[in-house]
């Protein structure tokens, strides 16, 4: 086998994913732009996406603010120190792990139900039915999912954030953290920024999920297999996409405060 060829398999379809998610991606916002979204699609598409995702993100990030609350409560009282457990836990919750546990689960549900969804329509030929009635799958298909998952992601974070600390909050007080010193590290060392930056990253996370979970729907090929590879591609790479993009956001987004 000649070097070269194994790698153009891989090399060309990156390449190719990049192309296609970009091109989709562009002229899903062109449609936005315009209006060219139906409200009610949308609306639909924002029940399905969003509230069918809360109680997934909810377990996965109660879970994870009780454990982050364990472990550091724990380490709090070998220092004799318990006034930063809140804090910490607050500030790591609203500026990373709300929003890439939230994203991630997001994309478990959600962008697997999407690229399943199409992918069904793309082998029964349904998306070839929409086009021969000069319907645009773009307008009809794509577009409204894209926002519904920019517009509910920040959402399911808000409540991420909360239920991790409330989580964090409980065990801590079991832990041996009193709760007025819980409280008072969360209003000493989080502020109103750490919130913004995590939801400017659900912002970007849900668009990710959004038209990468669209674009492996429409390249669906091959039956009910194909379906299932889709799907299965779909939250491989938006779980991937939302960790790298995650290190180039909080970059941008915290490092200047950070070096201050």
């Amino acid at each position: 086998m000649n070097p070269k060829n194994s790698l153009n398999g891989p090399l060309q379809a990156l390449l190719n994913f990049i192309g296609e998610t970009v091109m989709l991606a562009g002229r899903a916002i062109v449609t936005v732009a315009r209006g060219g979204i139906d409200v009610g699609d949308l609306t639909t598409q924002m029940a399905m996406i969003g509230v069918d995702s809360i109680w997934i993100v909810l377990v996965v990030t109660t879970a994870t603010g009780a454990v982050f609350a364990y472990y550091t409560a724990n380490l709090s009282n070998q220092i004799g120190f318990t006034g930063f457990v809140g804090g910490s836990l607050g500030y790591a919750f609203l500026n990373e792990l709300g929003p890439v546990l939230g994203g991630v689960a997001f994309a478990a549900r959600s962008g697997a139900a999407i690229a399943a969804e199409i992918g069904t329509m793309v082998v029964t030929e349904q998306v070839d039915a929409l086009v021969s009635m000069a319907v645009s799958p773009i307008r009809y298909l794509v577009a409204p999912r894209v926002l519904a998952a920019v517009v509910m992601l920040p959402v399911l974070i808000v409540f991420a954030d909360l239920a991790g600390l409330i989580g964090g909050y409980v065990f801590a007080g079991a832990s041996g953290v009193p709760h007025t010193a819980f409280i008072n590290s969360v209003y000493t060392y989080v502020h109103a920024s750490d919130l913004i930056n995590g939801l400017i990253k659900a912002v970007c996370f849900g668009f990710i999920v959004g038209i990468v979970a669209c674009q492996q729907g429409l390249k669906t090929h091959g039956g009910a297999t194909g379906v299932g590879r889709s799907t299965t591609s779909s939250v491989v790479l938006c779980v991937l996409l939302i960790f790298v993009s995650d290190v180039f956001l909080t970059q941008i987004l915290a490092g200047p405060s950070l070096r201050r």
